[in-house]
């Protein structure tokens, strides 16, 4: 054989061992939900197949209005979470050279597009608490 047939050889067992994994994996998870399907007690009341919220009873319609402006403003919290997680690497990378110039553009290019991002959502009257 020629190295590069054992190579290929190597590679593909390599890759047969993961596949085992999951199939090994995939029915590990068949058998737990066959067994807890077979080993639990089936007994359906009219109590038991009641919707379930919080402890609470349901009441009234399932149709319920819901506030925007949280949503909003979980969107902006993310929108700036990611930028802080992009700041700290962003300052340690700075300091190493041949980086400094590079880095500060792109930095600026980023914080221009969350400026922007910003200044609209103020122009639509998102940040208002009203």
């Amino acid at each position: 054989m020629s190295r590069s047939t054992v190579l290929a050889a190597d590679y593909f067992q390599s890759y047969s061992v993961v596949g085992l994994l999951a199939v090994v994996g995939v029915l590990f998870v068949a058998v737990a939900f066959g067994a807890g399907r077979l080993l639990r007690p089936v007994v359906p009341t009219p109590e038991k197949l009641l919707t379930y919220e919080c402890g609470v009873d349901p009441v009234g319609e399932g149709w319920a209005h819901t506030q925007v402006r949280y949503y909003v403003y979980a969107f902006l919290y993310v929108i700036f979470a990611v930028d802080s997680i992009f700041l700290f690497p962003w300052a340690t990378i700075f300091a190493a050279p041949g980086y400094g110039a590079t880095t500060l553009v792109e930095m600026f290019i980023f914080l221009g597009f969350l400026a922007v991002g910003l200044l609209y959502a103020w122009k639509k009257g998102v940040l208002e608490w009203t």
